[in-house]
């Protein structure tokens, strides 16, 4: 049995409760499970910091949801990839969420033996399995400067492509800075 699919979490109501604390017996969540995001920021930093790139994309949501950190991973090197073949050192690219909350599932089998082996809803908070990112309306997602309108095109392009991978309704916004 693998992950679920991410529709079991992504329009849920969560629980605040999944905290750490310092204290082990005021702690609900045991351990926390690794951060899957390996890179916050990529491309041309010391570009975007003297205002070489002045078109900026970013990708918001237009409902409140839950992204999982596996999910945010997979559309960061998907983006990261496309625009590295085709831009290289011409963009900026950075994940502007971090995955703080902490999920979890209680595991229950099925089928012939389960008698066995389950104990019902009891002790039923479950075992953390992942990390999300709680979005709310109009948050941004990713965002990306770049450096010429032909790099905004694809980069809306790449946009399309990630829908399927997240779990809410997203759009992206465009900005153009203009030096004073």
């Amino acid at each position: 049995m693998g992950l679920r699919k991410a529709s079991a979490y992504s329009k849920k109501r969560f629980v605040a409760y999944t905290r750490i604390s310092k204290r082990k017996n005021k702690s609900y969540i045991k351990a926390v499970p690794p951060q899957k995001i390996v890179k916050f920021a990529m491309g041309d930093q010391p570009g975007f910091a003297q205002e070489k790139l002045p078109y900026h994309l970013t990708l918001i949501t237009e409902e409140k949801c839950q992204i999982r950190h596996n999910a945010l991973e997979a559309c960061r090197q998907f983006i990261n990839r496309k625009l590295e073949l085709s831009f290289p050192g011409q963009f900026y690219f950075r994940v502007m969420v971090f995955p703080h909350h902490i999920q979890r599932e209680h595991r229950m089998l099925t089928g012939a033996g389960a008698d066995r082996m389950s104990a019902g809803m009891q002790l039923s908070f479950g075992k953390a399995m992942g990390k999300a990112a709680i979005m709310k309306e109009g948050e941004g997602i990713f965002f990306l400067a770049l450096n010429s309108p032909k790099a905004v095109a694809f980069t809306r392009h790449l946009f399309k492509q990630i829908k399927a991978k997240l779990p809410c309704k997203t759009r992206a916004v465009y900005e153009e800075v203009k030096k004073i």
